[in-house]
């Protein structure tokens, strides 16, 4: 196989963001991964091509930790996320009860194939502190942040987990970053958000609070929020990581659950935030690739492998149709999208 340089494009792909040099190196870890190419394709072959890891995070799912039956509930969802709720879920007058409930849970909670993540209060509450010091303990996969705004936020959150793993003897790097993404000047600064840190393997887009923050009426179109939507889907696939769909009130209704999923699917997004186990169910099913897309991809992946790469060539047809280096790639990720999935 012929092996091409690594060009400019390539060397763009180095992390970027404020990270600890102890783990800089360190692997971003999770329930199940696929890599993501965060490069120009066509100036690498699969082997050269470098990019970032992240999560196979098809649904998350949210649960109110001052509700034990909710808790004892959440590992049998078959999510790929379990999200324990420090933040809207819970009153003002029972956020400082609500903590030792999550460590309870993330202590004892049963693990069977999913990610532990807690969600905690963002930082115009006075609350992020102390929610991380009671909730980074051994089996914490992740610190969803509400109301992300500003890469600072961040590069702040990065250098108290990194503090909280060396006292806790977590391995460094080990708990991941999700902004969500909720807020007008969170939407500004999307992009920067998602790759200030190598922590950061997600994004959410909040829609509720994004409509709070513009003074503007939800509808069932959902057209209003459709920018904002958007552009959260492109910073988190410009800066190579995952995309999660705002959470959906609407969790009794399956033809609307499955219409929203679908088209966030179709703005890029690569999972869903759920507030209930029937969303997870659809989320699970609507964001990993069908039999047939995933045969086409595979048919894709070893003609362009076999006709293309191995002999030099940029450009092959299969079944009448031009396959170039761009569209190997998308289905190389589709693939691999697909087995991440236990597909």
């Amino acid at each position: 196989m012929i092996r091409a340089p690594l060009g400019r494009a390539a060397l763009r792909c180095a992390w970027i963001g404020s990270a600890d040099a102890d783990y800089m190196n360190a692997p971003i870890r999770g329930s199940r991964r696929i890599r993501d190419i965060n490069v120009a394709m066509s100036d690498i072959t699969p082997e050269a091509a470098p990019g970032r890891e992240h999560a196979v995070l098809r649904s998350m799912m949210t649960v109110p930790v001052v509700v034990q039956r909710f808790v004892d509930k959440a590992p049998g969802a078959s999510a790929d996320a379990i999200c324990l709720d420090l933040e809207d879920s819970i009153p003002p007058a029972e956020k400082a009860a609500a903590r030792p409930l999550a460590r309870k849970a993330i202590e004892t909670m049963p693990r069977s194939g999913f990610a532990l993540y807690v969600r905690i209060n963002g930082y115009t509450t006075g609350l992020t502190e102390d929610d991380l010091v009671a909730v980074v303990r051994p089996g914490l996969d992740g610190i969803v942040l509400s109301k992300a705004e500003s890469p600072a936020m961040i590069t702040d959150l990065d250098a108290h987990l990194s503090r909280l793993e060396r006292e806790h003897d977590i391995e460094a790097g080990h708990v991941a970053i999700v902004p969500l993404i909720e807020t007008a000047k969170g939407i500004m600064e999307a992009y920067d958000v998602c790759r200030a840190s190598p922590r950061v393997t997600a994004a959410i887009f909040g829609a509720e609070d994004f409509a709070t923050d513009m003074a503007i009426k939800r509808t069932d179109t959902a057209e209003e929020v459709l920018w904002a939507r958007s552009m959260v889907a492109v910073a988190c696939r410009a800066a190579g990581i995952a995309a999660i769909d705002t959470p959906d009130p609407n969790y009794s209704t399956e033809p609307h659950l499955r219409r929203e999923m679908t088209k966030a699917k179709s703005l890029g997004y690569t999972g869903k935030l759920c507030i209930h186990p029937t969303q997870v169910q659809i989320a699970n099913e609507i964001f990993r690739p069908a039999d047939d897309e995933v045969a086409e991809a595979r048919a894709i992946v070893e003609a362009f492998e076999r006709d293309g790469l191995a002999k030099g060539i940029a450009a092959i047809a299969v079944d009448g149709k031009m396959i170039d280096t761009p569209i190997y790639w998308r289905a190389r990720r589709l693939v691999e999208w697909a087995e991440a999935s236990n597909r």
